[in-house]
Formats: C-alpha cells, structure tokens, sequence
C-alpha cells in the first residue's frame, strides 16, 4: 500500500513548474503524486516523469478534471469533448508511467438535476456505451479506469458503491474498476466500510479525505473500521488524500470549498499521512 497526495490541495492547474512541490511531497513521507492534469497542454509527461524520478516518487495515479464542457452524458459535443480529453489521458499515462486514470470520468462535477426516469436511463445507456469505448482503449494500453461516486450534491448520477458495480457490471471490462472516496461516503453510504467490503476486488483506487474535506483523522470517520475493511479485502492499491483550498477558485467553487478547512493546509498533508501510515499499515 502506498500514501500519495492529490496536486489540486497545492495548485491548479498543475504545469512543469508545479513539480516543485515534488521534493516537499517526498519529504513530507508520501510515496506517490496523484497528478490533476486539467488540460494535456499543461504539462510535458516525460519532464514530469524524469522529476518524479529524480525525487523519488511515482505517478501513482492520474486525476481527471471533468468540469463544463466534458460530460459523457451531456450534449454531443460536451461528450466528444470528454472522449478525446480521456483519450489524451490515457496516452500520457504511458509516459508518466501511472496505471490508475480517475474521477467521475462519467459526468461533469455539479450536474445535479432531477430528471424523469426515462431520461436517466437513457442517460446510463449513453455512458455505458462510452465507457465501454474508453476502457476498450485502457485494454489496450494496458491501464485501468477508476469510477468514482460522488456525494448527492456533485452528481445525480453515480452516488454509492452499488450504482458504480452496476455500471461496472454494464461495461462488461476488466479495465473498470472503483474509487472510494471517504469524504463521499460519509454522505452517500450507510456504513462506508461495508462499501469497502461490497465493492471487494473492485477497488481499484482509495481518497482517504476527513469527513469535512480536512485532515484524515482529525474527523469523526471511523477510521478503524475503515482500516479493517481495506485488510478484509487486501486493498494494495494506492491511499491518496484529496482535498482542497478556496486558493484553487475554480476546484474550490465546483466541490464548495467556501473556508479553509485547517488553519494551515499543509497540515492536510503532513498530519494526515502521518495518520495514515499508522491507521492503515
């Protein structure tokens, strides 16, 4: 099991001069970067690569930005948009090295509404078509995709663990897989670890968030259920934190961010691996 950190707590959006932040992270004690890549312009993947090098880090995992405009279930351009977006992800995952692409890869982040059930389920069939595209291509290249559920007021779309095994279920590959978020769970979920547990070898990536976006453990998420859960499944994948600042305005107003939720936001990062490593190990 590896700890890693999400780019979006530090900058957005995360260019070549943002690995900086690279010898802090490592001596910090994280081992991976989950790297937020908003645009493919934004970065050279092979100049990131040779820096994670250098530091002593690996790309754990890539983090989609799925905002306006990138949205497989919305208008046919905003879902071609999202198609060639992922498509370019994947490709860069090869240079970066990175095997895990996630997010809420189906939809874009804040697109809540309340739609008929016809229209929902034209909605589902929509993305399933297009995820089965895109994992056609992760097959081929040898990379996964983590579906994540997000909380009600993110998405109408996927919330729990049980509606990601069924668009899993739909797609039919084995390039699909899921990603858990303890921040969202602790909206969505009756007991988040049974989630954990239900979504077994499915699991293909972890946010360990605390339950208000803040440090993981300075929370009242029940940690060492969580912990025995991720053991009862023998979870090995990465365990990433995520969180975000009002700084980052555009991250910050899609997840409502509206005040910081630490007095110092490294602290996000220096306490909570420290938790980690010894909630989780």
């Amino acid at each position: 099991m590896r700890f890693g950190i999400n780019t979006f707590l530090f900058t957005s959006p995360f260019t070549d001069d943002s690995t900086k932040w690279f010898k802090t992270f490592k001596s910090w004690g994280f081992d991976s970067v989950e790297i937020a890549v908003e645009h493919e312009s934004h970065i050279d993947p092979a100049y990131v690569k040779s820096e994670l090098d250098r530091n002593g880090l690996v790309a754990g995992t890539l983090c989609g930005a799925f905002g306006p405009g990138r949205d497989l279930r919305g208008t046919p351009e905003e879902q071609q948009a999202c198609l060639d977006y992922v498509h370019k992800l994947i490709d860069m995952m090869g240079i970066l090295d990175a095997p895990v692409l996630v997010g809420p890869i189906y939809s874009a982040v804040g697109r809540a509404e309340f739609v008929p059930e016809k229209e929902r389920r034209a909605q589902w069939k929509q993305v399933v078509k297009h995820l089965k595209a895109l994992c056609k291509y992760a097959e081929k290249k040898n990379k996964m995709i983590a579906l994540e559920p997000l909380n009600r007021f993110e998405t109408d779309f996927i919330n729990t663990c049980d509606q990601a095994i069924q668009m899993i279920q739909d797609v039919g590959s084995p390039a699909l897989s899921i990603h858990l978020d303890t921040f969202h769970m602790n909206i969505e979920e009756k007991e988040p670890a049974r989630a954990i547990r239900k979504a077994g070898k499915l699991l293909g990536h972890f946010h360990a968030c605390g339950s208000d976006r803040g440090t993981p453990g300075n929370d009242h998420i029940h940690w060492k259920s969580i912990a025995k859960a991720l053991k009862k499944i023998r979870y090995k994948g990465d365990v990433v934190i995520e969180s975000f600042t009002p700084d980052v305005l555009v991250i910050a107003k899609a997840a409502s961010i509206w005040r910081e939720m630490e007095p110092n936001k490294n602290d996000i990062a220096i306490k909570g691996v420290k938790f980690l490593k010894k909630a989780l190990k």
